[in-house]
């Protein structure tokens, strides 16, 4: 049975759709990362997973609950870890992650949470005296110390630096592999295909692509071919190519659906003229190359 299970799920503001007609489904042991700007109804979404919220229609089944009745029981099979959270400020970081413990039936071990999110040196440090990163890595700790089966995650790496970045990375990793599921949000694209063995993206309230982060990338058909002009050439020099070039002084890119064929003839041209093509690159599209064009369309 999938983790999650998601049919037809409204929510309406009023007049505005917040989350219009949403249907996945999450597997056990995936990490799904949920895409879109903001308004495209992610926090609801999630909200109403979570069991925060009420919705106005659909179903929804998160580990075999209805998250809006599944109560206590529920609570204790998952882990949140929100985008900003308040903590008691005069608690030590293996204090408070004691207390969180103590919060469920069956928790890890607090010490072993604190070494794992990279805060053993941490661990007797006033929550106040933590910086933005670390007082992020105590929220992970949170998350984690009542051994969830489903971990939520909203913008797990706000504020990490490129190193607490990865390791966080990491410790995700870990988790997928010990069986935990967890449903991201995350603004960092690089993150979500990193991470996400799929993702789902929502634009004003309704899913517009879902699948596996390769799979919406090779739905692309073009490619970019980057290059710098050659000192004395002009870009009416170029030979034809199948994508059409764009220069900025002297580079250019140019989209091309046959970048074999383009890269061919581009230096094919460059070895009879007998000259280099520096800064030469091939690039497929990214993941955040295609949610931008999904995000971007105009609603039919």
């Amino acid at each position: 049975m999938s983790a999650v299970n998601v049919r037809g799920l409204r929510k309406t503001y009023g007049t505005v759709k917040a989350v219009d007609d949403v249907s996945f489904t999450v597997e056990r042991g995936e990490v799904f990362a949920l895409l879109g700007p903001n308004g495209a109804g992610k926090t609801t979404t999630v909200e109403i997973l979570e069991g925060h919220r009420d919705r106005d229609g659909g179903e929804v089944s998160v580990l075999g609950f209805d998250p809006a009745t599944g109560g206590r029981r529920y609570r204790e099979r998952i882990g949140i870890v929100l985008q900003e959270a308040g903590f008691e400020e005069e608690f030590s970081v293996s204090e408070l992650v004691r207390l969180y413990a103590g919060f469920y039936p069956e928790s890890r071990d607090p010490d072993e949470v604190v070494e794992q999110v990279g805060l053993k040196d941490k661990r007797d440090a006033r929550v106040r005296t933590l910086s933005g990163g670390q007082r992020r890595r105590l929220d992970l700790a949170l998350g984690l110390v009542g051994g969830p089966e489903l971990l939520f995650l909203d913008e797990p790496t706000t504020g990490f630096d490129p190193s607490a970045r990865h390791h966080a990375w990491d410790l995700i990793d870990g988790l997928r592999s010990s069986g935990t599921t967890i449903l991201l949000t995350t603004h960092y694209m690089d993150e979500a295909q990193q991470l996400a063995d799929r993702v789902a993206v929502l634009r004003e309230g309704r899913l517009v692509a879902i699948g596996a982060p390769d799979a919406l990338i090779g739905a692309e058909r073009t490619s970019v071919l980057s290059f710098r002009l050659p000192e004395g050439t002009l870009p009416a020099d170029l030979p034809a190519l199948t994508g059409r070039p764009e220069s900025h002084g002297s580079a250019v890119s140019l989209e091309t659906a046959e970048p074999a064929r383009d890269l061919h003839t581009l230096t094919g041209w460059a070895l009879d003229r007998g000259t280099e093509l520096t800064s030469l690159t091939l690039a497929r599209p990214s993941l955040e190359d295609v949610y931008l064009d999904l995000v971007n369309e105009v609603s039919s």
